[in-house]
């Protein structure tokens, strides 16, 4: 009977790995395709009836198509002479046969013919403008080819062939320019990214496990459970059901690989424990499984719904990020549960070599109140615990104060980058001689009578540097179905947060002309991205906090317990934020920070921060059951002091390895989640949670019957 038992457990054994293995060939080779169904552009996340999107659809008909404007940028300190304004029409003259591979031209993507060259007031630059069509652009980028950074690429090299050694100066910006960077910056995130989350993951799993083997195992957990999540984003993004950009596609490689590895810790610590009680591997893993199934269930069902609360997001790409998270931990969740217990059993006690367990009935509820570290902080926090919960809250309420320091108000598109890139430069060169606006217009749309008065109102508000109706001097307006177009252009950068607060100002000059004129364009679309945002943050906060509070009511059969872990959590929210002002201001000297990062800090924070509560209580409830609430409590946060502890450096520094990546959004994620996270195991978890619970005592738990029964001392 024992021996069909053991072939049982084998075939069973051997059937998921297997499976997992051919899910691995087919789903792997998707985790480097996901780029291919990329979205990028601000424009495609608003809402519909967002007034820059009327706007946008509207100007559809008074072009051809929709541009991405290229600006090529020439200078000499000296002063632009006859011989180079010849090479800069030579230079303009090669633009459109330049190559970009496959055949292709830049000439099948223009969207008009290239315009020369608009020289400075002070005669010492050159502009030219290329408009190319955004449409095609966007279609040959999703179908795997990267037309928009070869744009920029080739006429980056036809310019220091042609025009560099003549002693000049030329850069490529321009919203294309920009974009070209900005999709180069994310072109080596497939596999550097993955690959410094996994290295850093494995060094420190070899520091926890001190164990050459395990660390293996439990990354390959990992890669499994992101190649099972890339197999089920990848059709869906390529057939436009949900929506993946670079930040989204960054961010799912981290979660994967963070949750997985807590999912990890947690069993294989509690595997490790039961097989010191259990000769049968298989007794042992049945025993650990059962135990550990629900906290990491509940764990990660707390952190998918959580996710899935940002559906009620007006921006398409926080919408997007919602069901990508989500389909990234449930195959965290799937690959530790199924895959990493199957590899376990298959190696056996092995696994663990050179420290192999074995029966002799040491538990790790052995060491409360003894010399080793969790036994001391669970000694301290039964002798003191009031003491301990009120430093630990006037703590992190003294960092959260500097919460409102926290300058969420948008940035431009140049403050995007942390390193220094050639359509940055060429943006601040450019504002030296021209309007920095130029190339970058405010679109108002207007009906035919009263475009005089618009271009008379636009020209009275502050910050605007011209205005006019007509696409060159003497040409009428052109007229589609009685309504104009006016372009505005703007003194300040077009992304600029000043310029955001001038397309402000225009819209409520605007509306004293006619609340049907519509202003647009993208200063306008920064402006109505940075309105949804703040929209968000007022609703899908209040709404993960509901998620989060009946999981946890649920899973503890406790309202009071509930409370308590909720707002523990918001309060180590509140003192991340507050540390991160102070860091990002005075340390780093940000410009600032987009106006969506309070509301994904707040989602990675308490939806994960959560996870820690849940596995303490979760155990903690176990051994009050077995032995009383306080002792339980003791006990509880003894055994899972060191596997949490684990589980929470594992996951900063998995977030950490975003700052590899040199865009200003990731590194400050980077930087508030990893912070949080280890402020969340170290303080929160540690000390404010357990002791506060020690200090109400039964009525923890109220109203389950545990808050009644009898409890002893």
């Amino acid at each position: 009977m024992r021996n069909n038992r053991r072939w049982a457990w084998r075939a069973g054994i051997a059937a998921v790995l297997i499976g997992w293995l051919l899910l691995g060939a087919i789903g792997g080779p998707t985790v480097g395709r996901l780029s291919e169904v990329q979205e990028n552009d601000n424009a495609n996340f608003l809402p519909k009836q967002a007034e820059s999107t009327l706007v946008n659809n509207e100007s559809a008909k008074f072009v051809d198509s929709k541009a991405l404007p290229y600006f090529v940028l020439i200078e000499r300190d000296s002063g632009i002479t006859p011989a180079d304004l010849a090479k800069a029409n030579a230079f303009l003259a090669k633009v459109p046969s330049l190559d970009l591979g496959d055949g292709k031209t830049i000439s099948q993507y223009l969207s008009a013919p290239a315009k020369i060259i608009i020289p400075s007031a002070d005669k010492k630059a050159l502009l030219i403008t290329l408009e190319l069509n955004s449409d095609r652009l966007t279609e040959v980028v999703k179908s795997g080819e990267t037309a928009l950074f070869a744009v920029a690429d080739e006429m980056r090299g036809e310019i220091k062939q042609s025009l560099t050694p003549t002693g000049l100066k030329v850069y490529v910006t321009g919203p294309g320019g920009v974009f070209a960077d900005f999709v180069t910056a994310f072109g080596g995130i497939d596999g550097i990214l993955l690959g410094v989350a996994l290295a850093v993951v494995f060094v420190i799993l070899l520091i926890v496990y001190r164990s050459p083997v395990l660390p293996i195992a439990v990354l390959l957990t990992a890669v499994f459970g992101l190649a099972l999540a890339a197999s089920v984003v990848y059709p869906l993004a390529k057939n436009n059901v949900i929506e993946l950009n670079g930040q989204s596609q960054g961010i799912l490689f981290i979660l994967v690989v963070g949750a997985a590895t807590d999912y990890s810790l947690l069993l294989v610590s509690r595997y490790k424990e039961e097989l010191h009680d259990y000769e049968s591997k298989y007794e042992a893993m049945r025993v650990a499984w059962r135990a550990s199934i629900e906290p990491i269930a509940a764990s990660a069902a707390t952190v998918i719904l959580g996710l899935l609360c940002l559906l009620l997001s007006q921006l398409g790409s926080t919408k997007g990020l919602g069901p990508v998270g989500a389909i990234g931990i449930a195959g965290a969740l799937v690959s530790a549960m199924t895959f990493l217990p199957a590899i376990l059993l298959a190696f056996g006690r092995r696994i663990f070599w050179p420290a192999i367990p074995r029966v002799d009935h040491v538990h790790a509820k052995d060491q409360v109140g003894g010399r080793k570290l969790w036994g001391r902080v669970s000694g301290l926090v039964g002798r003191s615990p009031r003491k301990v919960w009120a430093v630990s809250a006037l703590a992190l309420i003294a960092c959260g104060a500097f919460l409102p320091t926290f300058k969420a108000h948008g940035i431009s598109q140049e403050d995007l980058f942390l390193n220094k890139v050639e359509s940055v430069t060429g943006q601040e060169e450019l504002a030296k001689h021209f309007d920095a606006g130029s190339g970058t217009p405010v679109q108002i749309l207007t009906t035919e009578d009263q475009a005089a008065r618009v271009v008379q109102t636009a020209m009275k508000v502050d910050g605007v540097a011209s205005a006019s109706a007509s696409t060159a001097p003497g040409v009428p307006p052109k007229i589609v179905e009685g309504k104009v177009l006016v372009q505005a252009t703007l003194k300040v950068a077009a992304d600029s947060p000043e310029a955001t607060k001038v397309v402000k100002h225009l819209r409520t000059e605007l509306d004293q002309v006619s609340p049907d004129v519509l202003v647009g364009g993208n200063t306008a679309i920064n402006l109505d991205v940075m309105d949804a945002s703040n929209r968000d943050l007022k609703v899908i906060i209040p709404a993960i906090l509901a998620v989060i509070f009946v999981v946890l009511m649920l899973l503890l059969r406790s309202v009071v317990a509930a409370i308590l872990l909720v707002v523990c959590n918001v309060l180590s929210f509140g003192a991340t934020v507050g540390i991160s002002a102070l860091v990002f201001n005075h340390v780093f000297d940000f410009p600032g920070a987009d106006a969506s990062i309070p509301l994904y800090a707040f989602v990675f924070l308490v939806a994960l921060g959560i996870d820690y509560s849940i596995f303490l209580m979760t155990r903690v409830r176990e051994e009050s059951i077995e032995q009383g609430t306080r002792p339980g409590i003791l006990t509880g946060l003894a055994v899972t002091g060191g596997v949490i502890t684990s589980a929470g450096v594992v996951l900063a520094a998995t977030f950490s390895a975003l700052g590899v990546v040199p865009i200003l959004f990731l590194a400050q994620i980077a930087f508030m989640v990893g912070f949080g996270v280890l402020l969340d195991t170290t303080i929160v978890r540690s000390l404010l949670v357990p002791a506060l619970s020690h200090d109400i005592g039964r009525n923890i738990w109220w109203p389950s019957k545990l808050a009644k029964a009898d409890q002893p001392s």
